[in-house]
């Protein structure tokens, strides 16, 4: 398993070789919907927050206190969250990174359908654009794979949307390491972003890939750790030795476990997004890198 030796520069990576991000990101998911809604992977993730001035207080906050990637998709409240980042961020200025994702329609709360017409993504790309006031996107993914359509035809609807100026780096999300060489037979890819956490590693293959080729690996839903989050768990135990919380702890098993590794927590509390941040500064050696890492080998 590789893992990053926490090197002086180790809170930054080069996004496509080119882009400098610090290394946790903000996830945009969770401002959608209201108090009461689903949370996790069953949130439906359909309507503008609620409260709509909080929320942009609090993408200010991100940025203020040195988030440099802010993630986000077309498909986040139809729209709407990508209007929200619009109207806390812009201008963007050097500081900030943004990242969004085409390729899923939302006829319903519950459905989550992939498209992949190179037609319609390359609408949904312009519409993207234009919510997020920008005339080019700084990372834009391919949500999800859709099945019916050729992959080469998807990526590239994107590759023609990075030649026409509109679109930096080209990302894809939840993809195999198969699916992942197809697509780079097209055009490069800077970022592949796949449900991974401590206690969730379908995708090690992937990661040990991309760390291999200068891809940034950017996990979702990246504190989830189940049981083993207790109080007399390993995570939580790992965390007193190291003057951190678990979820500092958690953040930091993946930052510690390759340095493409870039998690993009999402909260809609400030003090949860100071707390993520703080991660960056958490160190753990190598047994205590191991230790964290048997979570995973025993919920697999």
């Amino acid at each position: 398993m590789t893992n990053n030796a926490n090197s002086p520069d180790a809170t930054i990576f080069q996004l496509g070789g080119d882009l400098p991000v610090r290394r946790i990101g903000y996830g945009t998911m969770r401002l959608a919907d209201g108090p009461g809604d689903p949370a996790g992977p069953e949130a439906r993730i359909w309507t503008a927050p609620a409260d709509r001035a909080a929320a942009v207080r609090l993408l200010r906050t991100a940025a203020e206190a040195g988030v440099t990637l802010f993630d986000t998709a077309d498909a986040y409240a139809l729209g709407a969250g990508e209007e929200l980042l619009a109207e806390a961020l812009h201008p963007y200025g050097d500081g900030v990174a943004v990242a969004t994702k085409i390729g899923v329609v939302r006829p319903s709360p519950t459905e989550w359908v992939p498209l992949g017409h190179p037609a319609y993504l390359r609408q949904q790309a312009e519409l993207s654009l234009r919510r997020l006031r920008t005339e080019r996107i700084d990372l834009l993914y391919l949500h999800r794979l859709d099945e019916n359509v050729p992959v080469a035809e998807q990526v590239g609807a994107l590759r023609q949307l990075q030649e026409e100026g509109k679109v930096r780096h080209v990302g894809l999300s939840e993809v195999t390491v198969a699916q992942l060489d197809e697509a780079e037979s097209v055009t490069p890819i800077a970022a592949v972003q796949n449900l991974y956490n401590l206690a969730t590693r379908d995708h090690e293959a992937v990661v040990e890939h991309t760390a291999g080729r200068g891809i940034a690996f950017v996990p979702f839903f990246p504190i989830a750790m189940g049981g083993h989050a207790g109080p007399d768990g390993p995570v939580a135990e790992v965390a007193r030795e190291v003057g951190a919380t678990p979820s500092q702890t958690a953040l930091a098993w993946l930052l510690h476990r390759a340095p493409h590794v870039l998690p993009i927590p999402g909260t809609n509390s400030a003090a949860h997004l100071l707390e993520n941040l703080g991660a960056l500064d958490v160190r753990l050696t190598e047994e205590q890198f191991a230790r964290l890492g048997a979570v995973g080998d025993a919920a697999s």
